[in-house]
């Protein structure tokens, strides 16, 4: 099963330039997604279930990690869906959501749970309440949410050298940046627009899981 790591791909049916998010985030898994993410803003949960679970079931397929974005309730529905192949599966949570210790206290144990952050004190004070790894962004600034605060790789190395959990970079990573991200120390990237948006979305995958490859291979 793979881990925490690598390319993690936020699949968000705004980005999706109008193809169904379930093929797309299907494509980003054949083109090595390692982790998925399931990030529906527009519609409510009870609208979104269907996709996700279907989502969830893609990446138990191809052993990746399925992360709900802030909504732990949603994870938990399809932690107890009754499949009979169950794979890693988590929530990733903000600043301004369910505090990581509220979340903590209703997911099983073994439940992966994310936290964003944007310096050292905040991804240290997620790794003390639980968390499994951080997102540290907006690095290179970002179209798919408004109200982001900025970092760079810099800031991301910093965090990486005050954490011990697995270190994100997230905010406009493409194909042309990554490897500077990697560089800084971060144990995968978390991208939107440059998998979903692309032209061909598994194409689009290959080529970033491939940088990322080889920037951890040094």
């Amino acid at each position: 099963m793979a881990g925490i790591g690598d390319l993690y791909v936020i699949v968000d049916p705004a980005a999706c330039r109008g193809r169904h998010p379930v093929e797309v985030g299907r494509a980003a898994l054949a083109g090595g997604a390692a982790m998925l993410q399931w990030r529906d803003k527009l519609r409510d949960k009870g609208e979104q279930l269907a996709d996700a679970r279907a989502l969830y079931q893609a990446c138990v397929e191809h052993e990746a990690v399925f992360i709900v974005n802030d909504h732990a309730d949603l994870a938990l529905v399809l932690a107890g869906g009754g499949s009979a192949r169950q794979g890693a599966l988590g929530v990733h949570v903000g600043q301004k959501d369910l505090p990581i210790v509220e979340v903590r206290r209703i997911v099983p144990a073994h439940f992966i749970v994310g936290v964003s952050t944007n310096n050292p004190d905040e991804a240290v004070e997620a790794e003390r309440r639980g968390a499994s790894y951080v997102a540290v962004g907006d690095i290179f600034g970002t179209a798919t949410k408004a109200g982001t605060r900025p970092a760079s790789p810099r800031r991301l190395a910093e965090v990486n050298a005050a954490v011990t959990v697995p270190v994100f970079g997230i905010g406009g990573i493409d194909k042309g940046n990554v490897a500077e991200v990697m560089a800084a120390g971060a144990a995968g990237v978390a991208v939107i627009s440059a998998v979903c948006s692309a032209d061909d979305p598994e194409a689009a995958a290959r080529e970033l899981a491939a940088a990322i490859a080889a920037a951890l291979a040094g």
